[in-house]
């Protein structure tokens, strides 16, 4: 076998967290050519390692809201098109029906989860090999475990994601040093930290010398780190940058702070001292994981306090 194919689209912390396996598979079969199949914005994360040969970026997402649009069909056509043929073999690491399909367009063997393991058990029936992986492990090693046992090997030792952010580009924005990460932006509001917690938490970073970074997205997100910023000594919102631009601000910050959001898996990939704040889900199989320099605080109903969220950072700010 020359060449596998990975279906991940996404989220953006699904995607991240198949990272490992990428490197258990470089490191056990240096000798495969790996392509990714992912969700455009997530596609420069998977780029970020350095074993992928090529990120295959698609937008399902999209796709699915205009099916009635030729141009959904000759995009669709074209995927095809570029998959059929190239693979020996195909993993989709996602378990869902829309995950499945697109794997089959390689016209290769298939391998996937279980029925009792796929998020979507009808998307089994497109596999050609099935591996039950337990709901009790963390997403990194049900990602780790899947891969491994398609590929003929064993998985060992503790996640390593692989990645290192890109050097910036000399006129790159860049914030008064050192500073930490705050993480304030989730996809769902039952998500959020309260934002006095977030002013109490940046002023005390400020006393301790460390300035605020603030990343936000949308019209949403960018009004309520404004309004944090506003309330500290030393903060400053990023401006709008590429995801592997952000991860660079990320990889160089002393700690960061997040709740449940992809960019709080980010940081735990790049190393970066990471703690996540979980109000409205519980953290176990899908929590940041980091070894020692990640830590889930919180839980469903259980909001975080400031004072727990500065013990854990005590080792880093």
């Amino acid at each position: 076998m020359n060449s596998l194919l990975i279906v991940k689209t996404s989220s953006m912390g699904d995607v991240i967290q198949y990272l490992p396996a990428i490197t258990d598979l470089h490191r056990h079969r240096p000798e495969l050519a790996i392509d990714w199949v992912v969700e455009a914005p997530f596609a420069p994360l998977a780029r970020l390692h350095p074993a992928v040969r090529r990120v295959i970026p698609i937008a399902l997402r999209s796709w699915r809201k205009r099916l009635y649009l030729p141009s959904t069909w000759r995009a669709f056509g074209a995927l095809k098109k570029e998959l059929a043929g190239e693979y020996d073999q195909v993993i989709d690491a996602q378990g869902l029906l829309k995950s499945a399909l697109v794997a089959r367009l390689a016209k290769a063997p298939v391998a996937g989860y279980a029925k009792n393991s796929a998020r979507e058990p009808i998307a089994t029936r497109f596999y050609d090999q099935k591996f039950q992986v337990s709901w009790q492990r963390h997403a990194v090693e049900r990602n780790r475990l899947i891969t491994a046992a398609a590929l003929g090997y064993t998985a060992e030792g503790g996640p390593d994601y692989g990645i290192h952010a890109p050097e910036p580009a000399a006129d790159a924005w860049a914030p008064p040093e050192p500073y930490v990460l705050l993480l304030t932006a989730t996809a769902r509001d039952e998500k959020l930290w309260p934002e006095p917690n977030w002013i109490a938490l940046g002023r005390e970073l400020n006393r301790r010398g460390l300035h605020c970074v603030l990343p936000a997205g949308n019209a949403t997100e960018v009004a309520r780190v404004e309004r944090i910023a506003a309330e500290l000594p030393h903060a400053s919102r990023v401006p709008a940058m590429s995801l592997d631009a952000l991860a660079t601000v990320i990889e160089r910050a002393q700690c960061a702070v997040g709740v449940d959001t992809g960019l709080s898996h980010l940081a735990a990939a790049l190393s970066t001292p990471i703690a996540a704040l979980y109000v409205a889900t519980e953290p176990g199989a899908n929590g940041v994981a980091g070894g020692k320099s990640a830590v889930n605080l919180g839980g469903k109903g259980q909001c975080p306090s400031v004072a727990q969220v500065l013990s854990a950072l005590r080792s880093w700010a």
